[in-house]
């Protein structure tokens, strides 16, 4: 037998999410290369290690015991390479973090000096909606979210990172030149929503409620940028973080509606649970962020606090 560690990680992968489209997903490959070397392996065996049924995959029995040992193996390897890496004196593991949608655009400069200081150290980061990175935090499956309104619920620390600020916006070609009755504007054209569990919708909610604004045109969409590109097409309105539209207000393609009690003004903030016992990627990390959140947020985000 003559597998690669390559063959073993693909297979060990299709194993686990039954499915060759979701496994080269997930290893970020084409769905024709985790085939190629599916075959591969599997020409290493007499016995058949998948059967295909209709257009699903199936492990067979003895394709569960040959990726329950991949599996095995693969643990051993990751093991060596982090004893490698401790011997030279270098971080290693993994480092979890959960992050609401539009933390998507600060998120990423938090890491970077982070992940390239620090080669051993294996990111996963979950991009989703605030209801989710909440639970991903409350059942402990992540170190760190990033939130820009903190949950009532659970005892956290925090960081503050960066301010975030909401505004009302619209397109170049509809957005009124001068000051706005909202309650003319929203009877007028729709209101553009992120979806129930967002932060941004939380913000907005508690916004209408403030002024007793009525919204009788409403639109809903789930993420950041289906809202954006709503917006820019013309299909209503919306508040949105000043995070994500900096590009489109600089270039004239959206524009700030003057509004009074605008702008909403939140924090992004990095938050893990109050006990928790930090792994030391974690603890490095959270150094790191104390340290360097100044310098960062002036680097890259003069024009959003």
């Amino acid at each position: 037998m003559n597998c690669t560690l390559n063959q073993l990680q693909v297979f060990q992968k299709i194993a686990q999410t039954g499915s060759v489209t979701k496994a080269a997903e997930e290893l970020h490959l084409t769905q024709p290369a985790v085939s190629i070397q599916l075959r591969n392996f599997q020409n290493q065996f007499v016995i058949p290690l998948t059967e295909v049924i209709g257009r699903k995959i199936y492990i067979t029995d003895f394709g569960r015991e040959i990726a329950l040992a991949a599996e095995q193996i693969l643990e051993q390897v990751d093991a060596i390479q982090h004893k490698t890496l401790a011997y030279r004196g270098q971080l290693f593991g993994k480092l979890k973090v959960s992050v609401v949608s539009t933390g998507k655009y600060v998120m990423p400069y938090f890491l970077t000096a982070f992940m390239h200081a620090n080669p051993g150290v294996e990111l996963e980061m979950d991009v989703t909606n605030k209801t989710k990175v909440i639970k991903s935090l409350e059942a402990n499956e992540v170190d760190f979210s990033l939130v820009s309104i903190l949950p009532e619920h659970l005892a956290l620390n925090h960081i503050d990172l960066l301010d975030n600020k909401l505004y009302l916006v619209g397109n170049r070609d509809t957005t009124p030149s001068e000051q706005v009755d909202l309650k003319v504007l929203f009877e007028q054209s729709p209101l553009i929503f992120r979806e129930k569990g967002s932060g941004t919708r939380q913000s907005m909610e508690k916004f209408i409620t403030t002024q007793q604004l009525n919204v009788p045109k409403k639109m809903e969409l789930t993420s950041n940028e289906a809202v954006k590109q709503a917006v820019l097409a013309g299909l209503g309105y919306s508040i949105m973080p000043l995070i994500g539209i900096r590009n489109e207000l600089q270039s004239g393609a959206m524009k700030i509606i003057p509004v009074e009690g605008l702008p909403i003004q939140t924090a992004w903030q990095l938050i893990w649970l109050k006990g928790k016992n930090l792994s030391p990627v974690a603890k490095a990390y959270l150094q790191h962020v104390e340290m360097e959140k100044e310098r960062i947020a002036g680097l890259h985000f003069t024009h959003s606090r």
